[in-house]
């Protein structure tokens, strides 16, 4: 699973640029792919990320927004919300991912590109995310 790290890790990177630029999602593939290399699965699975995510973007700030009770997105850092949106995807349309392995990774992501906190913040968002959004 190590190609599934790296491609979250090149999707949030990807993600996190589109806060900043005025583009689409192709050329910030693009952009990035013309500098930076990858195996092929990790290339295909950052791509279905980044397309995915971007593209469910309002839904997914609005569940986000929901989830989080002090915090508007606003508020919170683009790394964090970039974090969020795709693990948010993960856990709505990827039904081959187990919600864990989703919540695990994003909360890595959080630790390693994120502030001191956003791990645990990502992990509260996210749990109240799982729990709205799971089958009953």
């Amino acid at each position: 699973m190590r190609g599934r790290r790296k491609a979250r890790e090149i999707a949030l990177q990807v993600l996190y640029s589109l806060n900043f630029v005025d583009t689409d999602v192709e050329k910030a593939l693009d952009l990035f792919w013309g500098n930076f290399t990858a195996p092929k699965l990790a290339k295909d699975f950052a791509s279905t990320l980044v397309y995915g995510t971007w593209k469910h973007k309002e839904e997914l700030d609005k569940l986000i927004a929901s989830c989080s009770d002090n915090w508007s997105l606003g508020r919170m850092s683009k790394v964090d919300i970039s974090i969020l949106r795709m693990a948010a995807f993960e856990l709505l349309y990827c039904d081959d991912i187990p919600p864990k392995v989703t919540l695990n990774e994003a909360i890595d992501l959080g630790k390693t590109f994120g502030s001191e906190n956003s791990g645990s913040f990502i992990n509260g968002i996210l749990d109240a995310l799982k729990l709205k959004t799971s089958k009953k």
